[in-house]
């Protein structure tokens, strides 16, 4: 996927730029002041993608873009422990090297509206490498012979058709008869479910009480619980429903936080971590960067975690702030629930709230596509809780309104990412020319670097830019 420089550059630059975009507001909470970086990652693998381990040429000819690309099988290395295989499903957008990529649902990836996704997770299951008898599969596909180079290559392209919409072909003949004859066979099968999740990520309730449930969802045979930080020191413990203490638990386990009476109002945070395979079919997004969307084919055992946060308080207001990306509402929905005994009112978007003792209530806060956000809340008594994270629920090629965006130049396909985000290492070398992506390769980091210290002098200034796509043909 060969793209001009200029085009991912710009792209990855107006994400940082607008990471200085900041919805204020303020909450009313019982308790002491605090700041928070809350996390919207509802727990699974996070990764650090690596090179391509086997694959070969394609060709685009469609009518947004023509050239040749690198179709190929992905390493990442999982946080933790393990490695994950994946394929691409944004075939016009720049991998970032060094980029950590975390697990994520079909709702807040580019799959949230593509008919066809499931079809894409049947090909997963019925190709390489979840397929490796390759004799078996050549026999199948028709084809005279594969190797793991032809196969990934015909697996890639066939994902691409559906995951893109694009017309696009492989060079090897073999490959191709294997994309053909994955594309014409694929049936839509179910979403696969998280590796490990918790919901809801944060709770609040009165000290004295256990606060809770939250729901452990997972494919592990066992997860291991833990209290996390001063929790210990306060003697906040993980319970059952029934007040026993937790070290493990199982799929469908409630956790609750049980805090003594008497203890200052604060909050405590909870840990779950397993061993276990991804599901194949899950998505994977940039984590805080602007880069492929992936999908996994293949998982080792890997390391995945969740956590989950409980506040207390002995009377007042007790929120519990909450956050997910919705692609399909084109923004972020941030919950807030109030488990005390006096209204809650807080400020989100320009907008005041007033929530009774015992509700909830949602707040849609749009978002650009591509754009960095930063949405905090903020209370009177220095109370601050900030979601950030970038908003990519489009593929390149779909989410942009006209024109390439190239501006000249060879960006070719390589098997190994560039340099990592935030350092001044340029892209690997190129081999073709064209005006695709680049697959494993950036030409955007000494922008990145320079956009950072930029803001670094502004400091505290606020920032909003809001930048479209712009695909040809529209």
């Amino acid at each position: 996927m060969n793209s001009v420089k200029g085009r991912g550059a710009a792209r990855l630059a107006s994400a940082i730029l607008a990471s200085g975009l900041a919805i204020g507001g303020t909450v009313a909470l019982a308790g002491p002041a605090a700041a928070d970086e809350a996390s919207q990652n509802q727990g699974g693998v996070t990764a650090m993608l690596g090179r391509i381990t086997a694959g070969g040429g394609a060709v685009v000819q469609d009518r947004r873009k023509t050239g040749d690309v690198m179709a190929g099988l992905f390493e990442m290395k999982v946080d933790g422990g393990g490695t994950l295989q994946t394929y691409c499903i944004d075939i016009l957008t720049n991998t970032v090297g060094g980029a950590k990529y975390k697990e994520t649902g079909w709702s807040e990836s580019s799959l949230h509206n593509n008919a066809n996704a499931g079809k894409i997770r049947w090909i997963l299951q019925h190709s390489y490498p979840q397929v490796n008898d390759l004799t078996a599969l050549a026999k199948a596909a028709g084809a005279d012979k594969l190797d793991a180079n032809t196969a990934a290559t015909g697996t890639q392209v066939a994902i691409w058709r559906y995951s893109d919409n694009v017309k696009v072909d492989a060079k090897s003949p073999a490959a191709e008869k294997l994309a053909d004859y994955l594309t014409k066979s694929a049936e839509n099968v179910e979403e696969p479910k998280a590796s490990l999740s918790l919901t809801p990520p944060a709770v609040s309730g009165k000290s004295g009480q256990r606060i809770g449930p939250v729901t452990v969802h997972t494919n592990a045979g066992s997860v291991a619980v833990a209290p996390t930080g001063d929790a210990a020191a306060r003697k906040v413990q993980v319970v059952d429903k029934a007040g026993k203490p937790l070290t493990s638990t199982a799929n469908g386990g409630e956790l609750y936080f049980d805090v003594p009476a008497g203890t200052p109002d604060g909050s405590a945070s909870l840990k779950a971590t397993a061993a276990t395979k991804v599901p194949v079919g899950r998505a994977f997004i940039g984590d805080h960067t602007r880069t492929q969307t992936m999908i996994l084919a293949g998982s080792s055992e890997s390391t995945v975690s969740a956590t989950a946060t409980a506040t207390w308080a002995t009377k007042g207001a007790i929120p519990a702030l909450t956050a997910r990306k919705s692609c399909e509402k084109g923004g972020v929905e941030i919950t807030a629930d109030n488990k005390g005994d006096q209204p809650f009112t807080f400020e989100l978007d320009g907008k005041k709230h007033t929530l009774r003792p015992g509700g909830s209530e949602t707040t849609l806060v749009k978002v650009g596509e591509d754009q960095a956000y930063k949405i905090t809340v903020t209370g009177p008594n220095g109370f601050s809780k900030t979601f950030s994270g970038i908003l990519d629920c489009r593929t390149a090629e779909t989410g942009t309104t006209g024109g390439s965006g190239a501006t000249g130049g060879s960006g070719g396909p390589s098997a190994s990412p560039s340099a990592p985000a935030g350092t001044t290492g340029g892209s690997t070398g190129s081999t073709t020319g064209g005006d695709l992506a680049n697959t494993g390769s950036s030409s955007a980091t000494p922008v990145i670097a320079g956009v950072a210290i930029a803001l670094m002098v502004v400091g505290g200034g606020a920032v909003f830019l809001l930048r479209r796509k712009n695909t040809a043909g529209q």
